[in-house]
């Protein structure tokens, strides 16, 4: 069956990835946080470095916004980590809930990775890479173990891929329902009519590269139009992570 030979082929191959040699909720919800939109060559090292520095929920929870924001500088979405502080500071007042939905910040995902990987709740965890393997496999499983999260998540990052899907090392080809059928849309190339904004022009590199020198203690980055500039100021003063005061702009305290 399908998932029989998913999970030997899981146990073969599985990348030995930090965050699945533990079952402690914080670490794992750290993990789970920090993955989001962000490769995992880029988070482990970062992982590690914030869990040496903020070993428990109570520890991150009284730590200093500026140095919150500051330890999470490269890894995006700034926002994240002020979530995942009030949650932490939630579970350092009242202990983890049964519903991990209620934590600031917690979507279903994130509520179900934790309380599979950590609690072992017969729970699923669908993120994007587990969707697609559900959806090209027509795989519906009925019992979630843990493991088997683990194990959809993996095939979806390093077999069954969004445009790369390897269907001729696939250890569940056999019971796929898209087994070499699946058709990839050619990448965007030039003439094409598709006009794609890099990184750099974004709003959210601006914002970054704000933060960034805010938590270095240098001047504003330098070459950004006013404009652009000052836009993204605004965003980071509504959101909570720049104050503007008369001394100038600052992380919160």
């Amino acid at each position: 069956m399908l998932a029989e030979a998913l999970l030997e082929w899981y146990g073969r191959e599985a990348r030995d990835l930090p965050w699945r040699r533990t079952q402690d909720p914080y670490a794992i919800l750290v993990s789970e946080v920090m993955l989001q939109q962000t490769q995992v060559a880029r988070v482990v090292p970062r992982y590690l470095a914030w869990l040496e520095r903020w070993p428990t929920p109570e520890a991150l929870a009284a730590a200093p916004v500026a140095d919150v924001l500051a330890e999470w500088v490269g890894l995006g979405y700034n926002r994240r980590a002020l979530r995942l502080r009030e949650a932490c500071a939630a579970v350092a007042d009242g202990g983890w809930p049964e519903d991990l939905r209620t934590l600031p910040g917690i979507g279903p995902y994130t509520a179900a990775a934790v309380g599979a990987f950590a609690f072992g709740r017969d729970e699923l965890p669908v993120d994007t890479n587990v969707r697609r393997v559900l959806k090209r496999t027509g795989f519906a499983p009925a019992d979630t173990p843990p493991e088997l999260g683990q194990a959809l998540m993996e095939l979806g990052a390093m077999v069954c891929r969004a445009r790369e899907a390897a269907c001729g090392v696939c250890p569940v080809a056999a019971s796929c329902a898209s087994a070499g059928t699946v058709v990839f849309a050619p990448r965007g190339r030039a003439g094409d009519g598709v006009v794609r904004e890099r990184f750099e022009d974004s709003n959210r590199w601006v914002r970054g590269r704000i933060v960034e020198a805010l938590a270095a203690g240098t001047e504003l980055p330098e070459g950004i139009e006013l404009e652009r500039l000052e836009r993204a100021i605004e965003g980071l003063v509504r959101d909570g992570l720049v104050r503007r005061g008369a001394d100038g702009l600052s992380l919160p305290a």
